[in-house]
């Protein structure tokens, strides 16, 4: 029995052992942690400012430049010249002070300088994103960093920050820091405290402002340059003004009559002092990059150089082109903004952009960047996706299907398969042609090179709602992101897209079917020269080269797109250029809201859109050919005599072997039967074996009932 108990004492004292060492350890290392972090924290608070001097604690600013591409012209120029004006306390109004405690700091009066709660949230935040994104700061903290410390987000300087709170806490009261804060934070535009911030924006003293005005102020200090009042975020400062106002109605500083009478208020800015600017849609685009990535402190005061992709002497041609373009069109059509993105389709470098046509035209929102902003619908500018789909699936440029009047809801008693246009249904879905006219049996290259909407929705729906949402975004569409939101009319425009994605993605085929990712950065040093960031090239495949070819030749195809042009044909040839050939797709939204023309070149992508910023319909049916199409074409024929002679390489011919009539371009089959498509394919399987009964497809009779009606039409002719 003793021989039998002795191993398990002896596991018992080796387990207890086991523990008793575990314990001894972690302690050792927490000691060693915590011995580490006493020294770490005496040697950073040991080099801290005294917080009672102010003014010779100040930190040395030094502006930062952003350059075009050659790094020679300066674009524009971020200086940190603070405009202040110190005002007493008591002269600062009380709905003042109680919006920036609302937004800022809800606790401010009863925490010790650190909100404990918001810190451990913002850290967990922190460290779910690997860098520093949120601060979770009181008012107290703030202060101590724009007052006293470097702009950087590290965690060093967070540890300084707590120590300068607690010490500014221990020398004034919490009335003394609030207006130490109001007179310090900036709020953008070099205002800094908030009577400079009054006089800037609103021309006026803060004693002056109204609940609404100070509601707007303490928006600001987030974020300046994002919720800039001149910037391109004005409704989302207007959406977190109206949310100031809500916390301060939760709080109790204000009732429900005042909150209501602040929402409606209208805001009358003063005019922009940007300063000497060009480019000021993309110059705007890079400088809210650079705050998001390295924060508004860094990029306002740390003497950076920022290189970007901008080729100016081409932007210099964008802005004229569309100055001229969009006065013309208001003159004709109502139409008063364009916009104009091109894009180094071999690199992804964005090289020119105009936002609008005119960024400091407030009355007509000049400052708001339609292309990298602005949700548009792309009307038929959309359809080359749902082809270059169905390429990949089987089908080709010399597949066939019929351009006849077609009702694309199944099995609907008020949706009868013959169409009649004259009794129109929200229900039913029976599109037009842009002319009224349909054109019968008609090959996908001509279908897609005239813009022909029949054809296209059918390709649609043969490609796939879903694989063409894929396609579309694997090419660059950040948006239309739900497919359930989406029908058949998507192909006709029916979503929203930004111009500058869709020029991105027309790149894709003109590098047949590779995409570059889109930049508008090609370095970023800091004030030592140092660089901090610098571009690289991704490329990605997203489509078969060969599928990528297809459209190319299709859209660059003269003979197959001259019908749709007419007497605009001149427009999208170049006589200058003869040996640069030339892609075009242009779309147009059936209000006439939206005007689009996509062109490029095996080395340069540019898109154009026409229209009204506050999204208005243009007058007199002014579509794209009309409105967006000279623009464009300005542009094209300036900037193209800088290019060298290029060709897009051609297509292998991928329909030898399939014998399916209409998928191989042969109208009948083999008993010179006609039918539609759906007659010869799965839709599901379109180069596999055709469905036993075409009718389980539920388009199958709706699109070919009017096959029938066309054959019997032809043999009485």
């Amino acid at each position: 029995m003793f021989m039998y108990k002795k191993p398990k004492f002896r596991q018992k004292k080796q387990s207890s052992n086991s523990w008793l060492k575990a314990i001894l350890a972690a302690s050792l290392i927490f000691a060693v942690i915590f011995i580490w972090g006493v020294f770490k924290f005496v040697e950073l608070a040991k080099d801290l400012p005294n917080p009672q001097q102010f003014i010779s604690s100040r930190q040395i600013s030094q502006s930062s430049k952003i350059y075009d591409k050659t790094g020679e012209t300066l674009l524009y120029e971020i200086y940190n010249q603070e405009k202040r004006t110190v005002v007493p306390f008591e002269e600062i109004p009380e709905f003042v002070k109680k919006a920036t405690i609302s937004v800022e700091d809800k606790n401010f009066y009863i925490h010790p300088a650190i909100d404990w709660r918001a810190m451990i949230r913002a850290m967990i935040i922190n460290i779910a994103k690997g860098r520093v994104v949120q601060g979770g700061s009181t008012i107290t903290q703030q202060l101590a960093k724009n007052a006293f410390l470097t702009p950087e987000r590290t965690y060093e300087r967070k540890i300084k920050e707590l120590v300068m709170a607690f010490w500014i806490e221990k020398k004034y009261s919490k009335d003394e820091i609030l207006s130490l804060y109001l007179n310090q934070v900036p709020y953008g535009a070099n205002a800094y405290g908030i009577e400079a911030a009054s006089q800037i924006y609103f021309g006026k003293s803060v004693k002056d402002i109204n609940l609404a005005e100070a509601a707007l102020l303490s928006a600001l200090p987030k974020a300046p340059t994002y919720y800039s009042p001149w910037g391109t975020h004005t409704q989302e400062l207007i959406q977190r003004k109206d949310y100031i106002l809500g916390q301060m109605f939760e709080l109790g500083f204000i009732d429900g009559e005042e909150l209501e009478r602040a929402k409606k208020f209208t805001f009358k800015f003063l005019d922009s002092n940007l300063g000497s600017i060009k480019a000021p849609h993309f110059v705007m685009m890079v400088k809210e990059y650079l705050v998001d990535k390295y924060g508004e402190d860094f990029v306002n005061k740390g003497g950076l150089k920022i290189t970007t992709t901008l080729d100016y002497k081409m932007q210099q041609i964008a802005e004229r082109v569309v100055s001229e373009g969009a006065k013309r069109n208001d003159e004709l059509y109502k139409g008063k903004n364009a916009s104009l993105v091109a894009q180094d389709a071999k690199t992804g470098e964005i090289l020119a952009l105009v936002g609008s046509a005119d960024y400091f035209d407030k009355q007509n929102e000049g400052n708001f960047n339609v292309a990298a902003q602005g949700l548009r619908q792309p009307g038929s500018a959309f359809k080359p996706f749902a082809y270059v789909t169905s390429f990949e699936k089987g089908y080709s440029p010399d597949t066939m299907v019929f351009d006849l009047p077609t009702e694309f809801v199944p099995n609907n008693p008020n949706c009868p398969a013959i169409v009649n246009f004259s009794n129109e249904s929200k229900e039913c879905y029976h599109p037009q042609n842009f002319d009224n006219e349909f054109r019968g049996p008609i090959s996908l290259r001509n279908a897609l090179a005239q813009s022909i909407n029949v054809p296209a929705v059918k390709m649609l729906y043969l490609a796939g709602l879903n694989d063409t949402l894929k396609t579309a975004q694997n090419m660059g569409i950040t948006t239309l992101k739900d497919s359930s939101s989406y029908g058949l009319s998507l192909v006709l425009g029916g979503g929203e897209v930004k111009l500058i994605d869709l020029v991105n993605a027309y790149s894709v085929f003109s590098q047949n079917g590779l995409k570059h990712n889109q930049k508008i950065i090609l370095k970023v040093e800091d004030a030592n020269n140092q660089i901090i960031e610098s571009s690289s090239d991704q490329i990605f495949k997203v489509l078969d080269p060969n599928h990528a070819k297809m459209i190319n030749d299709i859209l660059s195809d003269l003979d197959a797109r001259r019908p749709l042009y007419h007497s605009s044909f001149n427009l999208t040839t170049f006589d200058e250029t003869p040996d640069i050939e030339v892609a075009l797709k242009t779309g147009t939204t059936n209000d006439y809201r939206d005007a689009w023309t996509i062109g490029y070149t095996p080395s340069l992508a540019v898109g154009v859109w026409a229209g009204n910023n506050r999204q208005e319909p243009m007058q007199k049916n002014a579509g794209s050919i009309l409105a967006a199409l000279p623009i464009w074409n300005a542009f094209m024929k300036e900037v193209l005599k800088n290019y060298p002679a290029e060709t897009f390489e051609k297509p292998i011919d991928e329909n030898t072997s399939i014998k399916k009539p209409m998928v191989n371009g042969d109208l009948t089959g083999p008993n010179n039967e006609i039918h539609e498509i759906l007659y010869y394919v799965d839709k599901n399987n379109p180069m596999g074996n055709q469905l036993q009964d075409p009718n389980l497809d539920l388009q199958f009779q709706n699109w070919e009932t009017p096959v029938k009606n066309w054959v019997q039409n032809l043999g009485r002719g």
